[in-house]
């Protein structure tokens, strides 16, 4: 016993260490592994960051050369751009990081949204790592984000001195709402609840604008199959979701109810501009009277969603975040589509100017505030409301 009690101890240890050697050696490959990526990223971090005076000429000839330049790789021409910037310093909170500048984020950022390119090229374009540009972009899209208290503003009802024809007819009227659909990328556990009824993946957006085309609310997020009266009843239900005084209302299509307000068409008629284009057929009821100056008028949240989805192609086409970050994006091209329509009216087409009015005047002088719609129920009072109105533009119609 004592002799293989005392060969079996020399054997014991020459396993043990026999392990320790092989777990050292392991070890040091693992290290050599690390060093090895690790010098093959800086490698990589040194191709794509460039010298200062580098990265400064590539934003020189980008955005401050010429306003054709500007606008066609950032949608916007150099004044708006300028003013932007200074915008996103001030009350944004977006500051320099290290060599990356202000405007260089900016310029990263509106030439996604422009042109909705993967992050690699946007690299390869700026001469930045795809680590840059992507704590770049998320940056960016949080500090435009952070400016919607100054460019989405209280919408302003249409006054008894209205000039526009199409919105005379209309008296507290706020503006319209629609639901716009934006192509998304999910998961395949998500297809199914984000299918629309085309049959891809999208978000169903809800926006309500002014007749000068300016988005006063925006809520995006709802999954493609929602139906658009159900996003508008979560809408009234937030805490700081959208707010309609009782005394005024929106314009809506035939997918939400007439209710106090929101002011629906007529169902059964002629109600889309494309039936009364040809003018063969002239209005023969108070309904479709209604209808065709109601599509009028309610066409400019269509003009919106197309000038939006025009300058923006990460709108139009599904990009290549996850659907919380399509969220936030969503929002601050809505916070962009705002201040280009001031800054640059002429870009859109039909800009409607209306005037005597001033975008985001103050609540009133009263502290107290206005009573608001709360819940989506139809009513006869409402109901007579419209049949009143459509009566009304009958007579003047004759």
């Amino acid at each position: 016993m004592d002799s293989n009690s005392s060969s079996g101890g020399p054997r014991a240890r020459d396993l043990v260490m026999n392990h320790i050697h092989i777990c050292l050696r392991f070890i040091e490959l693992l290290v050599q592994m690390f060093r090895v990526l690790a010098s093959r990223r800086r490698r990589v971090e040194r191709t794509y960051e460039l010298g200062y005076d580098k990265h400064r000429q590539i934003i020189h000839n980008l955005v401050y050369k010429s306003d054709e330049t500007c606008y066609k790789m950032l949608r916007m021409r150099r004044k708006p751009f300028e003013k932007l910037r200074d915008m996103l310093f001030e009350h944004g909170k977006l500051r320099d990081k290290r060599c990356v500048l202000v405007d260089e984020q900016l310029a990263i950022t509106l030439h996604i949204l422009g042109h909705n390119i993967r992050n690699r090229v946007i690299s390869t374009w700026f001469q930045r790592s795809g680590e840059t540009v992507s704590k770049v972009f998320r940056r960016t899209i949080r500090a435009l984000i952070r400016l919607h208290r100054m460019l989405l503003k209280h919408p302003v009802p249409i006054g008894p001195n209205e000039n526009d024809l199409r919105w005379s007819y209309f008296q507290g009227c706020l503006g319209a709402i629609d639901g716009t659909h934006i192509p998304i990328i999910v998961r395949k556990n998500q297809k199914a609840q984000f299918r629309c009824r085309k049959g891809f993946p999208t978000m169903n957006v809800m926006c309500a604008c002014t007749p000068s085309k300016l988005i006063t609310y925006i809520l995006p997020g709802w999954e493609g199959s929602a139906a658009d009266g159900r996003i508008l009843r979560d809408a009234l239900s937030r805490r700081n979701g959208l707010k309609v005084p009782s005394d005024n209302y929106y314009l809506v299509d035939a997918g939400y109810s007439n209710c106090q307000g929101f002011l629906a068409p007529f169902r059964g008629q002629r109600y889309h501009l494309s039936e009364w284009a040809s003018g063969n057929h002239p209005a023969q009821t108070p309904e479709e009277v209604f209808n065709m100056r109601h599509a009028k008028a309610r066409n400019i949240i269509e003009t919106c969603f197309g000038a939006l989805k025009q300058r923006w192609a990460v709108l139009r086409s599904p990009c290549f975040y996850d659907v919380k970050m399509t969220t936030l994006i969503i929002i601050a091209c809505a916070v962009l589509h705002n201040f280009l329509t001031m800054e640059e009216p002429d870009d859109l087409l039909d800009t409607v100017v209306v005037e005597g009015q001033e975008l985001g005047a103050e609540d009133d002088a009263s502290n107290e505030p206005p009573e608001v719609i709360s819940q989506v129920g139809q009513t006869d009072a409402w109901t007579a409301f419209r049949n009143n109105l459509a009566m009304d533009m009958w007579d003047s119609y004759h």
